[in-house]
Order: structure tokens, then C-alpha cells, then sequence
């Protein structure tokens, strides 16, 4: 019984044999494919990609100008028209002081005038005292332009009249004093120069001179705004009396809102005057703002490496501050089209770049020029072409060595700020 079995079994050895050596010869070949086609690396491949490239640094707000405007007379506090954070007009009243005194000299002043001009007409002949009341004339409209400005002025202070009011009282004042001067040349010249008539033209000289020094001494008890600006600071009150010199207010011109920013002076080459930014307040993370590159210091900090850079905004948000903190990405680089490669993918960038590129299956060393260089990746100005395949750092793999390259994902390009 046992000699049929035989041959089957050899039959089954046979067969078994044959199937393992194909498997075997199977995974041979498979192997020496792998092997042909060398070991599989992490890489990337050349593309075609928009590319911005930035400087970012941060900095603060500008305030245009700070204006310390101080007490000029001593007297005591008689109104506060403003208060911290009022936005103001140039002209605008601020700070009012006592001035019943100083209204009194100068309403003895125009007294003094007005004799003076009396004695002055006295010391001439009939024929000149035609022309010497055209003076008087002259000088009372002259007055009455100094009360009708003065008026317009409080008017305008309380918001009761017009910018365009008071600059037609301050037209009519001018024309007015200048009627008058008219006027005192006609006069002189109308009169024979006797001595009393010099020594009275020389007492109305002085007390026109008086008058003007207590015109003067009545408007230095008005604290007006010198520009149109913003109140950031102030520090007096009703009631308090002041002296001379004292800093009262302190104002931030209105003007461009200016950043100023201090990147590292390797970027200097990069920036220049009218580039475009994009800057965002601290504060509000989520409310960027354009910029623009206005000023770049002619000198660097030689303690911090840094170099002072200033960008105008033509439409600053509301909520923007003098000093508050920025962050700053200015663009210094555009293309719409660049070839590109993951910056991480670039040997030495900052000296002699080169890559490991993949080419017929096996990895060389390739020299490359660098373009533009910004979200993650740089332009491959030189060396490479599209499609090219390049390994990453990460590849395990010698120069020479078979390679293929298993492609990873470059990274997405994203709108800083």
C-alpha cells in the first residue's frame, strides 16, 4: 500500500519547490528594482508660486508734534475750556485768565489816545484839523473793529458763531488799521511841523504805542490753541493761580499719523521710502491697517544693530494712540510668479546655497541663487527649473547615492497680519 504513495509524494515536493523558487525569484526582482531605483527620500518639488517678501518689526505710535502751552502772564484761572482728549482748532480759546485789570489799562489806554490826538489836533492850523478828524474818525473805527472782533472771538469760542465770522471781523479789523495809518500820513502831511505840534505828535505816538502794550497784556490773559491738535494732557483747574512759565496744557498736533519701527540693520538694504506695510496694534490684533515706508534714519543704533524706520498712515482707525505698541510687516519684495522651494530645502542659504537635488536617479549637489525669500519659502533664481525634485534635510542620503525622491507638501502660503 505504501508504494503508490510514493510518487505522489514526490509529485507534491516537487511542485512546492518550483512555487518557492518563483516567489523567491519574484522578490528578487522586485528587490533589484528598489535597488535600480535607489531609496525612497523625503523632498519637494520645484513649483511655480506667488511670493511676498516682508521685514516685519514693531514700534510704537508717533505723536506728529507735542505743543507745551504754558501760562504768560501770572494771574489766577478764570475758565477751562478744554479737557483731556478734546480735539481743538488752531485759534481755539483753552485757558482763560482773570483779566478785569488788564481790560482796565487798556480802556485807559485808548483814553490816552484819544487825548493825545485832541492836543495834537489843537497844536495845528485850521487847515489841517479837516485831515486831523479823519484821524479821529479813523481811530474811533479802529476801536470799534477791536469790540466787534472781540465779540466775534467769544462768539465763536462758546459756538455761537462761525470760523468764517470771526475771520470777517478779523478782515474788517485790519482794513480798519489800516484806514487809520492812512489816515495819520494825510494828516501829518496836511500840517506845518511846528514844535508843539512835534511834541504832541510824539505823545500820540507813545500813547499808541501804551495802548498796543496793553492790547497786548489783555490777549495774553487767553490761552489759545497755536494749531489744530488733540488735548493730551492737562493740568490746571479753575481757581488756581498761575505764574508765568507754568505748563498748563499739553497738546499732540494734529497731523499724518506716523509709526516709527526699528528692524535689524542686515534688512537695511532691503527698505526703502514709498514701500507698502501692513501694521496692527497690539491692543487690537484683529484690526490691521495700511502704511507706507516715509523716513529711514541716515544712522544705525550701533548698541542694538538697529536702524530707525518711519511709515505714514493715510487712514488711521479711530482707535489708534500716540505710543501705543505695533507690529509692522512691510513688503519689500513682489512676484506673481517665482519659482520656489521650501526655504528648509536650501543648504547654507546665508553663504554659498546649494541644494541636493535629484537627477537620473541619483542625488547631486547643486550651486542655486536665491530671489526673494518669504512665508517659508525662497525663489530659486538660479540652478533649478520647474519640477526639479530636491531633497529635504531630513533625507538620509549621500551625494552620489540612487534616490527617489517621496514628495512632501510645501507649506501654505498665508497673508501675514
Amino acid at each position: 500500500m505504501d508504494a503508490p504513495r510514493r510518487p505522489v509524494a514526490r509529485l507534491l515536493r516537487s511542485r512546492t519547490g518550483r512555487v518557492a523558487a518563483g516567489v523567491a525569484l519574484a522578490l528578487a526582482a522586485v528587490a533589484a528594482v528598489r535597488a535600480a531605483r535607489g531609496t525612497a527620500a523625503p523632498g519637494y518639488a520645484v513649483e511655480r508660486r506667488p511670493l511676498v517678501q516682508r521685514v516685519v518689526a514693531s514700534g510704537r505710535v508717533m505723536a506728529p508734534a507735542r505743543i507745551q502751552v504754558g501760562a504768560v502772564a501770572t494771574g489766577k484761572v478764570a475758565a477751562v475750556r478744554v479737557d483731556e482728549g478734546d480735539a481743538v482748532r488752531a485759534g481755539d480759546l483753552l485757558v482763560q485768565l482773570d483779566d478785569a485789570e488788564a481790560r482796565a489799562a487798556l480802556a485807559q489806554a485808548r483814553a490816552q489816545v484819544l487825548q493825545a490826538a485832541a492836543r495834537l489836533e489843537q497844536s495845528r492850523g485850521p487847515a489841517a484839523r479837516g485831515a486831523s478828524e479823519a484821524l479821529r474818525q479813523a481811530e474811533l473805527r479802529v476801536e470799534l473793529a477791536e469790540r466787534a472782533r472781540e465779540r466775534a472771538r467769544s462768539l465763536a469760542d462758546a459756538g455761537s458763531a462761525s470760523v468764517a465770522q470771526l475771520d470777517d471781523a478779523e478782515q474788517a479789523l485790519a482794513l480798519a488799521r489800516s484806514a487809520r495809518e492812512s489816515a495819520l500820513a494825510q494828516a501829518t502831511a496836511a500840517a506845518g511841523a511846528g514844535p508843539d505840534q512835534r511834541l504832541a505828535e510824539a505823545a500820540l505816538a507813545a500813547a499808541r504805542g501804551a495802548e498796543e502794550v496793553a492790547r497786548a497784556r489783555l490777549e495774553d490773559r487767553q490761552l489759545r490753541a497755536p494749531a489744530a491738535a488733540t488735548v493730551i494732557l492737562r493740568d490746571v483747574e479753575p481757581g488756581d493761580t498761575v505764574t508765568a512759565g507754568a505748563r498748563l496744557l499739553v497738546l499732540a498736533r494734529t497731523g499724518e499719523t506716523r509709526l516709527s519701527v526699528e528692524p535689524d540693520e542686515k534688512n537695511l538694504a532691503l527698505l526703502r521710502a514709498g514701500q507698502p506695510a501692513r501694521a496692527v496694534a497690539d491692543a487690537f490684533p484683529d484690526a490691521p491697517f495700511e502704511a507706507t515706508v516715509s523716513f529711514l534714519a541716515p544712522s544705525v543704533d550701533p548698541a542694538r544693530g538697529t536702524v530707525e524706520v518711519r511709515l505714514a498712515v493715510p487712514a488711521p482707525p479711530p482707535f489708534l494712540r500716540p505710543d501705543m505698541t505695533v507690529s509692522v510687516n512691510v513688503e519689500v519684495g513682489r512676484k506673481a510668479e517665482a519659482l520656489v522651494l521650501p526655504a528648509d530645502a536650501v543648504r547654507d542659504a546665508g553663504g554659498s546655497p546649494w541644494v541636493l537635488a535629484v537627477r537620473g536617479g541619483r542625488a547631486e549637489r547643486r550651486a542655486v541663487r536665491l530671489g526673494l525669500r518669504g512665508d517659508g519659502l525662497v525663489e530659486i533664481a538660479e540652478g533649478l527649473a520647474a519640477g526639479d525634485e530636491v531633497l529635504a534635510p531630513s533625507a538620509a542620503v549621500a551625494e552620489g547615492s540612487r534616490v527617489r525622491v517621496r514628495r512632501l507638501p510645501g507649506p501654505e502660503l498665508g497673508r501675514a497680519l
